[in-house]
């Protein structure tokens, strides 16, 4: 048994692996049907998730809106604003007035927001 989970591809295996434990509990009637070292071996399995998640995860806070996001994207990508408005097909000027809140985000930005950088249309719509 690991005592730390250092990277997202051990986390994304505990998550299956408690994943497992919950659909096993699920099918066999609750939690209490599990036996005791399947019950212990969940407890620690997410005592580890846990603190993967406290101590990595919740760095990364989560954008509250279309502009924080797209700037958080340029420092993923370590590209200049001026990169991510070549990226999205659009001027810079454009780009910079959208991020600075002097104008709105408009269908051609938020079209090329979901489809060159991936983020959600969902995410999109709620936010613009």
């Amino acid at each position: 048994m690991i005592n730390k989970i250092r990277n997202e591809a051990q986390y994304n295996q505990i998550m299956v692996l408690i994943e497992a434990f919950i659909k096993k509990a699920t099918e066999g009637g609750g939690f209490s049907s599990l036996s005791e070292s399947d019950a212990n071996e969940l407890q620690q399995l997410s005592v580890l998730a846990e603190q993967y998640e406290d101590d990595v995860l919740k760095l990364m806070p989560l954008p509250l809106s279309i502009n924080s996001l797209v700037l958080h994207k340029i420092s993923e990508l370590n590209v200049t604003q001026a990169k991510m408005a070549e990226m999205l097909g659009l001027g810079t000027s454009k780009l910079s007035q959208i991020l600075s809140g002097k104008r709105e985000p408009d269908l051609p930005f938020l079209k090329a927001v979901h489809g060159k950088l991936g983020i959600s249309g969902d995410f999109l719509l709620e936010n613009a």
